[in-house]
């Protein structure tokens, strides 16, 4: 059977192919401090104007607001609000675009003088002369220096945008001018109000034909536009804050609005204009009109003197803040305090997280790739709530559900150095379980249910008709999600929180793949058919391997942690996990993909085995099976095209480390920095090479485990965390050291270096 379902692009993927530092109790010999040539660079990410056309555009935000970049600095540009989303009857459930708060405009004239406002002239260099843009990933900012000219008036220009760490709620965009003339200018400070894109589909209805001729027929297609729009921009379109009540006052320069997603949560919004002391005769005015709540400001200025401008923003959502009349306040307050102790107050906030850091000395680019990956893990994530990120954060594609991505790519990348941010990802599938089960009940099983595509703010099934199979059978999720449970238990050692939060999760998903399993009594296995492989272009097959070894290991996952918590286990989990059937090659050489019975489709006749040596899975597997599926499954030496998917790059890595191939390892996590998925200007990372979507926060998480488990060999284990593999150093790397380590309550650094042989060696620092 053929699988036709466009919203998902991971058909027919193609995969390609012990001394412990532990039990933490014995601590190895202190080593020297962090030293390297990576500690203070690979910050900042810069693009000039003849980077312009292939400007993809980055993101600034906290985890709970995330707004991207615009060349200009002063255009209103998307933001999204956590969990925020559009629950249009039909369709399903995606992030609500809410009221844009970036935008600045500026005329160096007054009215009528002809001349042009600064977001609607061109960025050429006739119009935007030394024009530099950088994102600041050590404070969180985005900064844009230019000339603006127009009509023989010459403008210095600087933007200054930030959205708060250390006051989640409020973000500010500051703009300085300095003109070369004497007379009057304007600037406009909107709240811009979008209007609700068209058009809009029944995705929750439609099948993959009918998607395919309602595309067509209103003349759209699912192909990218390069350099920055994704090929299924044309049904991952953002939701809709309708807005309700607005208001302004031109003499307190404030601005405020409240919204609600369609059929989903209020939101609020206000912001308060501060003007440069010596401007005592500018004119402020209130405007609604169009699509804009705006203050204008009319004034004269001096030539040589600089004008500095700032637009402060409050916003919330339901369930996170306090509406508008606290938008407002927070607003005034943040002016009242100005805009110097608002981002010195951000950058502390950033400064402490960059205190678990990865830093890698010898490789510039690889040091500032590996920070600008952690930067966008960590302004999609949030500390201590019950949220996890969707495949591109907050932002639209793949409508911002959450995946199995965030369990088995994001979580793991995150739970050494951030753990606060980690525990945020299994309180959401906590939060969520109930959802799952009444899912799994409505299915005739047992457990918990968890969907392909679960919505973010109340963890329903939100998977598109298209591509229902992949939510009723692809059904690895379930394992996953129990793996990521164990995890935090096994680095944290909480046993309350096992007790009470994880054990539910756990125990629920043992039941699932209980009442899931079936008894062949004629080979005394236990099988599980009728799923999709994780390689999705084989649907409807008996015994997917990656599946069934997942579910036995989620069995036994929940036994062990029963046993922790002097509870009784099902004696079926154990008993279902030992007689799992496990499809192998003659003579046990190396696993089979699946069933021997099954038709492989897809371009690599191993289908998902590379995964098996997903680190966050840490199989058993003795020393020969793992050689020989490294040899079956995997390439040596990456081909050509292995680069083009940025998923598939870190279990060949992994794979590679674990069978002893060093040299391999390092050639495969490579191509994560130069495989094409990182695009320009500030390494926003695609999915694919011909960019389909981004950020990609899987291969994102992929590249930093890559880094934190595959080259470091380092695993979670119940002894603690063991140094389960040689650690690898590429060519060219003097050390690698991963910053300020939580795990168990300690905090230290782990550190690989290269000997006086060549080869590599861990240790680990107090930090």
């Amino acid at each position: 059977m053929s699988i036709h379902h466009p919203w998902h692009s991971r058909s027919g993927l193609g995969w390609l192919a012990c001394l412990t530092l532990t039990a933490l109790g014995a601590w190895l010999p202190a080593t020297a401090a962090v030293a390297g040539g990576g500690d203070d660079t690979g910050f900042e990410l810069s693009v000039g104007l003849q980077g312009l056309p292939d400007y993809f555009p980055g993101l600034i935000g906290n985890g709970y607001v995330t707004t991207l970049t615009a060349p200009r600095g002063t255009e209103p540009a998307q933001t999204y609000m956590v969990a925020l989303m559009d629950y249009t009857p039909g369709d399903v459930s995606r992030p609500a675009l809410v009221p844009g708060w970036t935008g600045i405009d500026f005329n160096p004239g007054a009215v009528g003088s002809g001349h042009t406002w600064l977001n609607g002239s061109p960025l050429t260099a006739a119009d935007f002369a030394d024009y530099r843009q950088v994102l600041d990933l050590h404070e969180g900012t985005l900064t844009t220096h230019y000339r603006y000219e127009d009509f023989g008036r010459q403008t210095g220009i600087e933007v200054v945008t930030l959205v708060s760490q250390a006051s989640p709620h409020v973000a500010a965009t500051r703009i300085s001018i300095t003109p070369d003339y004497t007379g009057w200018v304007r600037l406009s400070f909107p709240l811009t109000l979008w209007i609700q894109h068209s058009p809009r589909f029944p995705l929750a209805r439609m099948t993959g034909p009918e998607m395919e001729q309602a595309l067509a027929k209103a003349g759209l297609s699912l192909q990218p536009h390069p350099p920055a729009t994704s090929d299924r921009a044309a049904i991952w379109y953002p939701g809709y804050v309708e807005i309700g009540a607005t208001g302004g006052d031109a003499r307190s320069r404030t601005l405020s609005l409240t919204g609600r997603a369609a059929n989903g949560l209020g939101m609020a919004m206000a912001a308060a204009v501060d003007l440069p002391a010596q401007t005592h005769g500018a004119k402020v005015t209130l405007r609604r009109g169009g699509n804009q709540l705006v203050l204008e400001v009319a004034l004269r200025v001096a030539r040589g003197h600089t004008y500095a401008f700032t637009k402060y923003v409050a916003m919330s959502r339901a369930g996170w803040g306090g509406g508008a009349a606290a938008d407002l306040i927070l607003a005034r307050q943040a002016r009242a305090a100005g805009f110097s102790r608002l981002l010195q107050a951000n950058r502390g906030a950033w400064q402490r997280l960059w205190q678990s850091d990865i830093v890698i000395d010898g490789d510039p680019r690889a040091q500032q790739v590996a920070r600008s990956e952690l930067y966008y893990l960590l302004i999609n994530t949030t500390p201590d709530t019950a949220w996890a990120p969707g495949p591109c954060g907050l932002t639209p594609c793949y409508a911002g559900h959450v995946f199995w991505d965030s369990d088995t790519w994001m979580f793991p990348a995150l739970l050494l150095l951030h753990p606060r941010r980690a525990e945020s990802l299994v309180a959401y599938r906590e939060s969520a379980l109930p959802a799952a089960e009444q899912r799994a009940r409505q299915h005739g099983l047992a457990g918990a249910m968890y969907p392909w595509e679960a919505d973010p703010q109340n963890g329903s099934d939100q998977t598109p008709h298209s591509a229902i199979v992949l939510s009723e059978s692809e059904i690895h999720v379930n394992s996953e999600v129990a793996f990521a449970q164990w995890q935090y238990y096994l680095a944290t050692l909480d046993r309350d929180w096992l007790a009470k939060r994880a054990w539910p999760v756990i125990r629920a998903v043992a039941r699932f793949w209980a009442s899931r399993a079936t008894y062949d009594a004629r080979t005394g296995h236990y099988e599980l058919l009728h799923v999709t492989s994780v390689s999705e272009s084989n649907s409807d097959i008996s015994n997917d391997t990656y599946t069934n070894m997942e579910a036995a290991q989620a069995l036994r996952i929940a036994t062990t942690a029963a046993d922790v918590l002097g509870e009784r286990a099902d004696p079926s989990w154990n008993r279902i996990a030992s007689e799992m059937y496990i499809p192998l090659a003659p003579g046990g050489a190396h696993h089979l993909p699946f069933d021997p019975s099954v038709v492989i489709r897809g371009r690599h006749p191993a289908g998902p085995l590379d995964l098996l040596f997903l680190p966050a899975l840490d199989l058993p597997l003795s020393a020969r099976l793992r050689r020989g599926d490294f040899d079956y499954a995997i390439h040596p030496n990456p081909p050509a095209s292995a680069g083009n998917f940025s998923m598939a790059m870190l279990p060949p890595a992994t794979a590679a480390d674990e069978v002893g191939r060093g040299d391999s390892a390092a050639a495969w996590l490579n191509l994560y920095v130069t495989g094409g998925t990182l695009k320009p200007p500030f390494n926003i990372r695609t999915e694919t090479t011909d960019n389909e979507v981004g950020p990609f926060l899987t291969g994102t998480g992929g590249y930093l485990q890559g880094l934190e488990y595959g080259l470091t060999g380092l695993r979670i284990r119940q002894s603690g965390l063991v140094d389960a593999y040689a650690p690898v150093l590429p060519q060219g790397w003097h050390s690698l050291t991963l910053r300020n380590v939580t795990f168990r309550g300690r905090h230290f650094d782990v550190r690989v270096t290269r000997g006086s042989t060549g080869a590599a060696s861990l240790s680990l620092a107090d930090h």
